[in-house]
């Protein structure tokens, strides 16, 4: 049991950085799917990742699987679609929902002929689904820098995230904090995809930030223990997965995101808080 669980991360440095990039990755991003997830924004978080596709082929194209341009490119061209999907949900008829999936189909497309245009067939995998087993020093930091930010920007701006989830429009009439804490929010979520990214590819990276989100609501309604539960549910699937892959010789990324999304179908039958289980035997109501 012990070999199980302990030789894969003591004899291999692979499986050690890679541990903890994920773990880098949950700090972060767990708490941000939560407040995409009540928000109803969890699709937005999807489109966002295939929204860094193009920036990051394009930082590619220039310098190769570099990290500083490859990062640049995909922060910058997650916010240009950010943007511009809110202008033209602003200035047309077409909802902020129906223009991010244009613009998030148009960057994948976009991004997939880039890569194509200069690399192999094993550099668009590298960009579509990551290398978590290959995070060298720079990649690591740059994971534990998104990671720090985001819990520090979370702690400040934690009041009003959680009053424009619950009453935006009573936020909007006291305080005039809406707008800058709802951009500051989607500069994180670009943040987060962006450096999911680089271990897990444009694909799944979105997987870390929204299944350990949508496990935790079922097993509290507490947003700050719903934020916690998610990290604790992002790495646990980090564990497993990286394990299941090192032992099942599965591929990493998505043996990651396929133990997270058994912890939320596991959260799904048994959760207290709205499981199938709970919902068929519900507890008897108290009496006077």
């Amino acid at each position: 049991m012990l070999d199980l669980f302990y030789t894969p991360f003591s004899e291999f440095e692979f499986m050690q950085r890679a541990l903890v990039g994920v773990i880098a990755i949950a700090l972060g991003g767990g708490p941000v799917g939560v407040f995409l997830m009540l928000r109803r924004m969890s699709l937005t978080g999807d489109a966002m990742a295939h929204a860094i596709l193009p920036g990051a082929a394009v930082g590619y194209l220039v310098a190769g699987l570099s990290l500083p341009a490859m990062t640049i490119g995909g922060l910058f061209a997650g916010v240009i679609v950010a943007v511009a999907a809110g202008l033209v949900s602003r200035f047309t008829s077409l909802k902020e929902d129906a223009s991010l999936a244009a613009f998030y189909l148009l960057s994948l497309a976009l991004g997939v002929t880039i890569v194509s245009l200069r690399g192999s067939n094993v550099d668009l995998l590298h960009v579509l689904f990551g290398t978590v087993l290959a995070l060298d020093d720079g990649t690591l930091l740059l994971l534990a820098s998104i990671s720090t930010i985001t819990v520090l920007a979370l702690a400040v701006l934690y009041r009003p995230l959680v009053l424009e989830c619950v009453d935006p429009i009573f936020l909007r009439s006291v305080s005039r904090a809406g707008t800058p804490t709802h951009l500051i929010f989607l500069g994180l979520v670009v943040m987060n995809l962006v450096g999911g990214f680089h271990a897990l590819g444009t694909l799944l990276s979105v997987g870390m930030m929204m299944l350990p989100a949508a496990a935790s609501r079922f097993w509290t309604s507490d947003i700050t223990m719903m934020m916690l539960v998610s990290v604790l549910i992002g790495i646990l699937s980090g564990l497993s997965g990286l394990l299941l892959s090192f032992h099942a010789e599965l591929p990493a990324g998505p043996a990651i995101i396929l133990s997270a999304g058994a912890v939320y179908v596991m959260s799904l039958v048994l959760g207290r808080e709205g499981g199938l289980l709970w919902l068929a035997w519900p507890g008897r109501h108290l009496e006077a």
